[in-house]
């Protein structure tokens, strides 16, 4: 049978491989043509107990014949490598889903362990599912019998084994992750052909032992013509900095502290050395600010990046920044928090603080990407409006968007933005303060003939850039400042209106909430249900012609992974009642929740 759509979860212990096996389903979907988002779900400790509820690591992907926007809500398939795997997840199956379980993980002493009180494999929730229970370990071991391994050594390779076994059920091909492990383990022969005979062990075994009644093939998607590759966040910010680097033909430094979940966008710059992009790992976070700032004060493009309890600290740094009006960009990879929070989980919770964390009036543009493959693109517009406005600026991810992956079109590169900058040229009586149309001053590189200035983060004289103490300059200069970043706003591309431009309910969202908000209303208005959705990309300041957009329905909802605190900056910039639906559990809003609250 056929399916248009399928949501699988692969979830054990972090020592189990979900995260491999996850990401092998997900490129062998995406190279067989499914459209193919993915979502990671790791443990907060980086050695989480074993056969614990914390321990808990997952892998989810959605795979379609359609175009989709998420990495699906409940699940078609759960594979449970254990008791909490199970209990966990219990509640994301489908009614009549199959549920795939290691049964010899399934013993009193594991459940002792996790901390139940009952097997999960008789929960009410699970009736009705179709159940398969193998003996996951033990047919491995068999697998790799010829091979001398150990018993810990085989029973590594269980995950291969439930991978063989869904490859057959969606009737995939083997070939691209026996190429992978081919590559994986080149050093070791014995290693690689014992975890593809584990793998075709898997698939051989749906085959013959007749588990499934059927195959479910997925057709391939219609996607826009075009080269694609699968693509996390964190990656694309990497591709990104690479892709600023050449078209500004300048240097770009990249400044950071190792912080989850934004780490891995130091190890992608890292991986563009040779394509002019310089990563320096500082000391702390204030180290790394102030290293963007002096990076871009030589001329360079700079960005640094950190996120929740990293993003606190650079503050006092970033003001300076806007003192001394010069361009660099800030990532926030936003978490749960506060303090430590949950480090791997997402949530929307850095949005007031980008808008107005930091003492004195201190205005700062906050953008936030929408997907994974945004994120390549929200950068490189960072980067054009720093220049252009002479000033930092703030991207905001999360998470969510870090870990997950998507299909992405890679961009004609004459549709990418010019970056080269304007620096300033030589000349007499240079004001470095001095404004152009857009209330931006001259970028100008230090040593340079007859453009000799002063910078710091006292108080500037207008033009002149001497320190100034006058209060009449400093009410003038912090009025200059705010209004350039105004004038910014008005750069702001007029957000798409999905529905009519009227009515009874207007959803606003931003961040990583765009795709399964917008499943939602795509569903709804299947339904024949009418309501308008636009998405913010440009949080901060609000564009003043979007307050028109907004005082024309009649209620209006905002959902957000936090409190509501894009509900207070609406509220506040247009006078509306928009009411929040919010949720900050740790976890993406799921498709179904929306639909509801968007009819309530």
């Amino acid at each position: 049978m056929s399916l248009k759509t399928v949501n699988i979860l692969f979830a054990g212990d972090s020592g189990d491989g979900m995260q491999v096996t996850g990401q092998q389903f997900g490129n062998t979907a995406a190279i067989l043509g499914n459209d193919v988002h993915t979502l990671p779900d790791f443990p907060a400790e980086i050695r989480a107990p074993a056969g614990t509820m914390p321990g808990v690591s997952g892998f989810q992907i959605s795979f379609s014949e359609r175009i989709i926007h998420t990495p699906g809500d409940k699940l078609d398939v759960l594979v449970a490598f254990n008791p909490p795997a199970l209990q966990a997840n219990l509640k994301l199956l489908k009614p009549k889903g199959i549920l795939i379980l290691n049964e010899e993980a399934f013993t009193e002493k594991a459940f002792k362990k996790a901390g139940l009180t009952a097997d999960p494999r008789e929960d009410e929730l699970l009736k009705g599912c179709q159940r398969f229970d193998l003996p996951l370990t033990s047919l491995t071991v068999n697998a790799v019998s010829e091979f001398n391994l150990t018993h810990s050594q085989a029973n590594r390779s269980k995950n291969m084994f439930a991978l063989g076994v869904l490859y057959w059920l969606f009737d995939k091909k083997v070939e691209a992750t026996n190429d992978w492990i081919a590559k994986k383990y080149e050093k070791d022969a014995t290693l690689v052909a014992s975890n593809q005979a584990v793998l075709k062990a898997g698939y051989n075994y749906a085959l013959t032992a007749e588990l499934f009644a059927e195959q479910y093939p997925v057709g391939k998607a219609a996607l826009p013509a075009g080269q694609y590759r699968q693509i996390t966040g964190n990656e694309a910010f990497g591709l990104a900095l690479a892709t600023a680097a050449h078209l500004s033909k300048r240097q770009v430094l990249l400044s950071g502290y190792p912080i989850t979940p934004s780490s891995t966008v130091l190890h992608e710059a890292v991986k563009y050395n040779e394509h002019n992009v310089g990563v320096f790992q500082a000391e702390d976070e204030i180290a790394a600010m102030s290293a963007t700032v002096g990076a871009a004060y030589g001329g360079s493009l700079a960005a640094t990046v950190t996120s929740g309890p990293g993003f606190d600290l650079k503050a006092e740094a970033l003001g300076l920044a806007v003192m001394t009006e010069l361009p660099l960009v800030l990532i926030n990879v936003q978490r749960a928090g506060p303090s430590t929070g949950m480090p791997t989980k997402p949530q929307q919770a850095d949005l007031l603080q980008a808008c107005f964390g930091r003492h004195g009036e201190c205005p700062v543009p906050v953008l936030a990407a929408q997907s994974a493959s945004d994120c390549f693109t929200i950068l490189l517009e960072a980067f054009e409006l720093a220049i252009r406005f002479m000033t930092p600026v703030i991207v905001l991810s999360d998470a969510y968007l870090a870990s997950g992956s998507e299909p992405w079109l890679l961009p004609d590169i004459n549709t990418l933005p010019d970056l080269t900058p304007d620096f300033a040229k030589p000349q007499e009586n240079f004001q470095p303060y001095a404004r152009n149309d857009d209330l931006s001053r001259p970028w100008a590189i230090p040593g340079t003939l007859d453009l000799m200035h002063r910078i710091g983060g006292l108080e500037k004289a207008e033009n002149t850039g001497a320190v100034s103490y006058d209060p009449d300059n400093h009410e003038t200069m912090v009025k200059l400042r705010e209004a350039k970043i105004q004038t910014l706003a008005e750069a702001y591309p007029v957000p798409e209106m999905l529905g009519n431009p009227s009515g009874d309910t207007l959803v606003i969202a931003w961040g990583s909430t765009h795709g399964a908000v917008l499943t939602a209303i795509e569903r709804l208005h299947e339904q024949g249900v009418d309501i308008s959705y636009v998405h913010l990309r440009h949080v901060y300041p609000l564009a003043p012609a979007f307050g028109d957009i907004v005082k024309n329905f009649k209620r209006v909802l905002v959902p957000e992974l936090n409190r509501g605190q894009l509900t207070q900056l609406l509220r506040t910039a247009f006078n509306v009642d928009a009411v929040c639906h919010s949720k900050v559990s740790g976890k993406p809003f799921y498709v179904d929740e929306l639909m509801e609250a968007f009819q309530a």
